[in-house]
């Protein structure tokens, strides 16, 4: 069975490396927290300052009128052999020890100062000492601010309210052992700590009842009701502590020469005698410490569930913002290209439809290219005025013979001209929601969240690759709609001059054998024909080109992201040295310190669990 020494003495070595890192507080129950620990409650001037420095023998407390505890002390005692020397020590102050006592004192009261400043407010900012002495045992101590009724001068009206809200956010803690502090002078039904610690803990298994200033009372009067639990039942025994005296402290007169007399007060009291046994301050620390042991063995199996839930969702942090990563070149290559191949899944996931953003690229084809190319000017180029001067210029000085061909080619030549602008402005939409996707893809890629440089060269790396891929697209559908002008489809105008012309005047074949219109003669009649040859021949180019300028743009954009994004980052990058190489995986700082913080509450977790399962069933 374990030692009471090595398992409370765990405990405060888990406890102070907890709040060295912080671990105090937070969502959910913390570690900190579900260690069981002793807290002091008690309104002001009812000793409890006196208890504390009897339960470690000594004289180290600040003390004064009003309120003088304004900052929790979280007190830890470890026992020492025999003959080793006694020291205190701050955890603001790790490195230094404190063998004088006094100056503890005055430490306490400057570390108050630091937060709270030279006034009387509070702070729920707790001092952390630790005292090793042969004189103690093994147990952890918080003493709270005492409790009060009204707010002096220099205090804020919400302290009485503020103190009551500090000290309920100790004790109602589950795994909290209260050490309600009364003074026997005052009646036990009006006690500020009894009254709280009834409110957190009405069935009283967690409250340890103290009686202060025996020696105090009223003279014929007595505290034995109270102690021998008639007057208010507590599920553990009452204790009753003789403080020293106002001259004893003046003429700072020994703590264990304080306890030698409290020992004989009792054993010499006509009152108490018969409880001397089970009273003053030294069975009070052994009371204390055999309870806290059996508390911490029976809370042993719920404290190692937590340290392995925790455990579990530590590792689960680490593993989502990245592990640390190895120094050697092969390693580092290994991880950018597994951060390449993140990005390029989630790019493809939002192209293919895993993800949003891809739909948008189909939208340029069903809506915006269509409604571009329908407002085309096709009409101000074929009207009748623009067709007879482009058929007039484009004739010389030599009339056709009979049809004017030339002019035919130079109105559809011109009109065809006009399809590049939509063909280039699909091309740059698309290439918008490429880079567009590409920038979702770096923020939603969790692995790069950890590299912000990386992040940042692939980015680079992308956008450059989409440019070459526009350059090439554009190409292509300005080959596309060139074309459609290097060779006119002759199929379409024989199907047009097999067409009788109509003339509402004369019978059906009254034209057939008429000479050709000239330049003299042109009606409006012949010239709206032209115009409206060329523009059926325009819609026939527009239907094809519709169909073929997607086509292009998926095949030399879309498609060439999706295969060879990175390609080119891929060779550059396995070009790079080592240092180049390390330089990309600079993390993030504040990444880099939540990854260290994490790792360290990883290892007091894991720490935490082998030390308590090699002492706890000894």
């Amino acid at each position: 069975m374990a030692t009471m020494t090595s398992l409370i003495g765990l405990i405060n070595k888990i406890q102070r490396a907890c709040t060295v890192l912080g671990d105090h507080g937070g969502e959910g129950l913390s570690l900190w927290e579900a260690l069981p620990s002793v807290a002091v409650v008690g309104g002001q001037s009812s000793g409890k300052s006196s208890v504390l420095e009897s339960v470690v023998g000594r004289d180290f407390l600040p003390r004064g009128s009003g309120i003088v505890t304004r900052r929790p002390l979280v007190l830890q005692l470890h026992k020492v052999e025999q003959g080793q020397q006694e020291y205190a020590e701050f955890l603001h102050m790790p490195r230094k020890k404190f063998t004088d006592f006094a100056a503890v004192r005055k430490e306490i009261a400057d570390e108050t100062d630091r937060i709270t400043g030279k006034t009387k407010a509070i702070s729920n900012i707790p001092i952390q000492l630790s005292i090793y002495s042969p004189n103690v045992v093994n147990l952890t101590l918080i003493d709270l601010p005492g409790l009060t009724k009204v707010a002096v001068e220099g205090q804020q009206d919400s302290i009485v309210q503020d103190i009551e809200n500090m000290v309920r956010s100790y004790i109602e803690k589950p795994n909290c052992i209260i050490l309600a502090i009364s003074p026997a002078n005052q009646d036990i039904a009006t006690s500020d700590a009894i009254k709280i610690a009834r409110e957190v803990d009405p069935s009283g298994e967690r409250t340890f009842g103290v009686v202060t200033k025996l020696d105090l009372m009223d003279k014929g009067t007595n505290a034995v009701d109270v102690l021998e639990g008639r007057s208010y039942r507590l599920q553990h025994p009452w204790v009753g502590i003789v403080n020293r005296s106002q001259a004893d402290i003046n003429k700072n007169v020994d703590m264990i020469v304080a306890r030698r007399k409290e020992r004989e007060y009792f054993e010499t009291s006509p009152e108490y005698g018969h409880l001397a046994h089970k009273m003053g301050s030294e069975y009070l620390a052994k009371l204390l410490s055999q309870h806290l042991e059996q508390v911490i063995r029976q809370k042993i199996p719920s404290i190692i569930a937590l340290i392995n839930k925790t455990i579990d969702e530590l590792n689960a942090q680490l593993d989502l913002i990245g592990r640390p990563i190895a120094v050697d070149s092969g390693a580092q290559l290994y991880t950018i290209l597994e951060m390449c191949r993140a990005f390029d899944k989630v790019f493809k996931e939002h192209l293919d439809g895993g993800r949003p953003g891809g739909d948008r690229i189909y939208g340029v084809f069903d809506h915006q290219l269509p409604a571009a190319l329908k407002k085309l000017p096709f009409d101000r180029h074929l009207n009748l005025k623009n067709v007879q001067r482009v058929v007039t210029e484009a004739d010389g000085y030599q009339p056709h013979l009979i049809a004017p061909e030339q002019g035919y080619r130079r109105l559809i030549e011109g009109s065809i001209g006009y399809f590049k602008g939509p063909a280039e402005a699909s091309v740059d939409a698309v290439h918008f929601v490429l880079k567009e996707l590409v920038r979702k893809s770096i923020a939603e890629t969790e692995e790069l969240k950890r590299f912000p440089t990386l992040s940042n060269d692939i980015a680079t790396a992308a956008n450059d690759a989409l440019e070459r891929f526009r350059d090439e697209s554009r190409k292509t559908v300005t080959r596309l709609v060139d074309m459609e002008s290097s060779y006119l489809t002759v199929e379409f105008f024989r199907k047009i001059n097999l067409e009788p012309e109509k003339n509402p005047n004369g019978p059906p074949n009254a034209n057939r054998n008429a000479p050709p219109p000239t330049m003299d003669n042109y009606t409006d009649t012949h010239l709206r024909k032209i115009g409206s040859n060329v523009n059926a021949y325009i819609n026939m180019v527009c239907d094809t080109l519709k169909n073929t300028i997607p086509k292009a743009v998926v095949y030399c954009q879309v498609r060439e992201a999706k295969r060879s994004l990175l390609n080119y980052f891929y060779v550059q990058v396995g070009k790079k040295e080592k240092e180049k190489l390390g330089a990309m995986l600079d993390e993030d700082p504040a990444l880099m310190e939540k990854r260290t913080q994490i790792a360290k509450r990883l290892e007091l977790y894991k720490q935490a669990r082998d030390d308590i399962d090699s002492v706890a069933w000894k």
